[in-house]
């Protein structure tokens, strides 16, 4: 009988990438972001590894993690995840969640133990010689998974005087690399985004972020998206900027272009955004999906109680990998359906993505931001998307492995920051003078 690992080192690496100027209701991503990556060795000599959201909070508490891991078994995870969830906790989440979109507020929503969680889980699929969908949640639901291209406005870089990437900073750059710098503000633009996405990747499912010019303007994007791509999937989220009755109207005017809407609208007049999501949902019978006021269990209940949803999209880092699967379970038990929201990512978390999706009953097409910044891969063996999905490779635990060069060197692109958080605002400024993010306001309606 083998002996069961146990782990023997913990490292914790902030690393930072390249970004566009792409816009959301919180302003312009500024052309560097960061995350953290774990990795988690143990005394057979393998690595598990793990990415989650950037920042020092989130890297601070990760290493504040490192003594509830050292020495135990690799098997032993849920415990270790119950002792750092049952004695470190978040003392400082104040419940709201994400409901207004407070950026600040990401990092109380974030569960950084999620990243022990997946290392651990890599570890685990490397010792028993199975990739990881085999060993969460229920199994194996699926061999290939769907992913959905994520559409943006972007601004024009040449208007903001930060460090961007140029096209032709990038040797051999293709179409798509070229389009994801470039300036689109307007429906031709956006439907061009999206034939280039789906010629690369074979995207057949998009989804528009919203909340940056009006309601009205936004879904004449989404109309012409349909019109030029029938057969398309196409939903849009504003982040829930848009007021109820503006939301209502709306969704009766165009509607019809629309596979489903995320979060049009949220918390007004006193009532939480899951009442009024359950008000929108019975006026305009649409499909409603979130990641805003559904993200954790004690908002989950309500929201299904209101049926205020019918897809959660449950990111593995504010559920936990176990947790994400069992919201999956329960949705398929009550006929709704389970998504996950993406954020800026590395090509360990498109892994993580992929292998979590694949052991969720009944899903809708992925999140990904990862083609925004794909080339700047962190693994030799990264998982790649064609035909719009991801094959489950036939390899352990999380299917890919870190290059530690590669590792290094967006160690060395973080270390330079002076400003190691997000702040959607300072790139926003340059484009509008004294901006400030409003979450009913869309990005240019002020």
């Amino acid at each position: 009988m083998s002996v069961v690992p146990k782990v023997t080192k913990v490292r914790v690496i902030p690393i930072a990438g390249y970004d566009s100027p792409t816009l959301t209701l919180s302003g312009c991503h500024y052309p560097i972001f960061t995350r953290n990556i774990v990795i988690i060795e143990d005394d057979s000599g393998n690595k598990g590894i793990a990415e989650i959201h950037g920042g020092e909070p989130i890297r601070k508490s990760l290493e504040s993690y490192i003594p509830f891991v050292m020495g135990h078994d690799i098997t032993d995870y849920r415990n270790i995840i119950k002792n750092i969830q049952d004695k470190i906790g978040h003392p400082d989440d104040t419940g709201e969640g994400i409901q207004k979109l407070d950026i600040s507020q990401l990092q109380y929503v974030v569960h950084a133990e999620a990243a022990i969680e997946c290392a651990l889980l890599d570890l685990v699929g490397k010792f028993l010689n199975k990739p990881m969908v085999d060993i969460i949640g229920q199994g194996r639901h699926r061999d290939e998974v769907p992913f959905l291209g994520y559409l943006f406005f972007v601004a024009d870089r040449n208007k903001i005087d930060l460090p961007y990437i140029h096209d032709d900073e990038e040797p051999g750059a293709d179409e798509w690399a070229k389009v994801r710098r470039s300036e689109i503000m307007d429906a031709d633009g956006i439907v061009n985004e999206a034939r280039v996405l789906h010629e690369k990747y074979g995207f057949t499912s998009f989804k528009l972020k919203g909340g940056v010019l009006d309601g009205e303007t936004e879904m004449k994007v989404v109309k012409k998206l349909h019109e030029t791509f029938p057969k398309y999937r196409i939903n849009i989220d504003p982040n829930g900027c848009w007021s109820l009755n503006e939301a209502i109207n709306l969704m009766k005017k165009y509607g019809n272009n629309l596979t489903y809407v995320e979060d049009p609208t949220n918390a007004e007049a006193g009532f939480s955004g899951r009442e009024v999501l359950s008000y929108f949902r019975n006026a305009t019978n649409m499909s409603v999906a979130t990641n805003m006021i559904a993200v954790n269990w004690k908002q989950l209940y309500p929201a299904l109680q209101m049926k205020s949803i019918d897809i959660c999209l449950a990111d593995p880092h504010f559920w936990g990998i176990e947790g994400t699967l069992r919201v999956a379970a329960i949705l398929n038990d009550w006929g709704l359906t389970w998504g996950s929201h993406s954020n800026n990512q590395f090509d360990i978390n498109l892994a993580l993505y992929a292998q979590v999706a694949a052991a969720a009953p009944k899903i809708t097409p992925v999140d990904t931001h990862f083609i925004w910044q794909d080339g700047q891969q962190l693994c030799d063996d990264a998982l790649q998307i064609k035909n719009g999905k991801i094959k489950i490779p036939d390899r352990p635990g999380l299917g890919v492995n870190i290059n530690e060069d590669k590792l290094a060197k967006a160690h060395e692109l973080y270390e330079k920051l002076s400003f190691k958080g997000r702040d959607d605002t300072r790139a926003m400024q340059y484009l509008m003078k004294n901006w400030k993010f409003d979450p009913d306001r869309p990005v240019f309606v002020r």
